[in-house]
């Protein structure tokens, strides 16, 4: 049992093995012959496959419907909007060749699909009755990223993109809020992550939008990860791709437009909030296993019993499994914490003839010995504690790691000695923005609130808003 834990490193010794540990040994990612490019094992994509029913649902429900776009973008189209393509230029992966021969036109392999939605917005949209189109993909992109990381930077990325249109600005701006508000609900709900949400400034915002809201969740290690954006463009991008539609006045307007995805990246912020040396921890509304069944020994009765106790739970909606491996009682165990499951539920001779089990927490490594009658009330008050509990915890440790600043040197001794995020007033000048992050490491995470008679925590000049300053994955 104890072998298997100390084959990962302490995420207080070094964070970075810690996180590579927990991955491989928790069987959720294998590395992959492409350099760069992971693979999701069962396990892992089980965690995704969760996270998309929820999020598919909750955008259903707002009237969103799933499309599928190419993935292959003509450099020609890239082009149409300059600043868009600008932003995306570095990571741009380009395909030259088809079959045995040169193409006519490389292609670039979808860093994201705004031109391929307008291009194609523009042939469906004729009139005010054809708005607003509320659509969504579940997609791959490729971004060819130098440094890799399971999950948090890969140059195959699985995500969703939400692209919609709208006849008016008020529409398209209450869209982009809906959307935002969607991932922070789940995320904090279902991801029991404490996320900040708020505005990106000019110099962070995306490539050809208007306005960019982040998703800024914290690490246990003090650094953040934008954990899901949610962009309004405006009409930008409709005016360089001509599209135009009859209003109810009959005159041509420019639809207003709005992007939004989240990727594979949450179950890194899973990991790097909630899980420890033992391994991985999930929240109950997201892990796939929710209840690890563990027999104690090959009795007959004992195994008779896990399979009724299995059915029990399947008929009261808790996802469960039973180990019935040659491995020992102690590496079950030990497996059960490394996998993150929940809920451990064992079951030998005694208790057997007492009429009870044992349940294991995984967030706290508690037990507790209940009554066969009382199994499924347990289980579900646990679960509902459990999810609370993993929230309240990374929430504490987040707020110890939220600081304020009111001068420069102050700022730079905390960027130098303090994990986690610096709130100060700021001008919100790219240039500014630029040596704050030459000088300090830091990078703005987001707009916090709009602030009158203050000055900029560098320049000096008149400050705009408060804002979260902090090192980012």
């Amino acid at each position: 049992m104890a072998e298997l834990v100390k084959e990962i490193t302490s995420r207080d010794v070094d964070f970075a093995t810690w996180y590579t540990d927990i991955c491989r040994k928790a069987d959720l990612v294998d590395y992959s012959s492409i350099k760069g490019s992971m693979i999701i094992r069962p396990y892992g994509y089980a965690i995704w496959e969760n996270m998309v029913k929820v999020l598919d649902n909750e955008f259903k429900k707002t009237g969103h419907m799933n499309l599928q776009m190419p993935m292959f973008i003509p450099e020609s189209l890239l082009n149409i909007e300059k600043e868009h393509v600008k932003g995306f230029a570095p990571e741009a992966a380009w395909v030259t060749i088809g079959g045995n021969e040169p193409l006519e036109e490389r292609m670039c392999v979808r860093p994201t699909s705004e031109v391929l939605f307008c291009d194609h917005f523009k042939k469906i949209i004729k009139s005010y009755r054809d708005l607003p189109i509320l659509y969504n993909q579940w997609c791959t992109i490729v971004r060819w990223e130098k440094t890799t990381r399971p999950f948090l930077r890969t140059r195959e990325i699985l995500w969703q993109e939400g692209h919609t249109m709208h006849a008016t600005e008020q529409e398209a701006r209450e869209e982009t809020k809906r959307m935002l508000k969607i991932y922070e609900e789940f995320q904090r709900n279902y991801l029991a992550l404490p996320v900040i949400v708020g505005k990106k400034t000019e110099k962070e915002k995306f490539a050809g939008a208007i306005e960019t809201y982040t998703i800024e969740a914290m690490m246990y290690d003090g650094v953040a990860l934008q954990n899901g954006t949610s962009h309004y463009f405006g009409n930008n991008f409709s005016k360089v791709f001509g599209i135009e539609f009859l209003n109810k006045e009959q005159k041509l307007e420019h639809p207003y437009q709005t992007s939004w995805g989240v990727t594979t990246r949450m179950i890194g912020a899973l990991i790097m909030t909630h899980s420890d040396d033992n391994g991985l921890v999930l929240p109950p509304k997201i892990a796939p296993i929710q209840v690890n069944l563990i027999p104690i020994g090959k009795d007959e009765k004992i195994l008779k019993e896990m399979e009724k106790i299995s059915l029990l739970l399947q008929e009261n909606d808790i996802t469960n499994s039973i180990d019935l491996s040659d491995k020992s009682p102690g590496f079950k165990f030990a497996e059960s914490e490394v996998k993150g499951y929940p809920i451990r539920l064992e079951l030998g001779k005694r208790d057997w003839e007492a009429h009870q089990v044992t349940l294991v927490r995984r967030d706290t490594l508690e037990k507790v010995v209940v009554a066969n009658d009382k199994i499924i009330y347990t289980i579900q008050t646990l679960l509902e504690d459990i999810q609370q509990n993993l929230y309240n915890r990374a929430l504490k440790r987040r707020n110890s790691m939220l600081y304020k600043s009111s001068n420069y040197e102050e700022f730079k001794n905390l960027a130098e000695t303090k994990p986690g995020f610096i709130e100060v007033n700021f001008c919100g000048e790219i240039d500014c923005e630029d040596q704050i992050k030459k000088e300090t490491g830091l990078k703005s995470r987001c707009i916090i609130q709009p602030v009158k008679n203050e000055k900029c925590i560098r320049c000096g000049k008149q400050a705009k808003y408060k804002i979260y300053f902090g090192k980012q994955y």
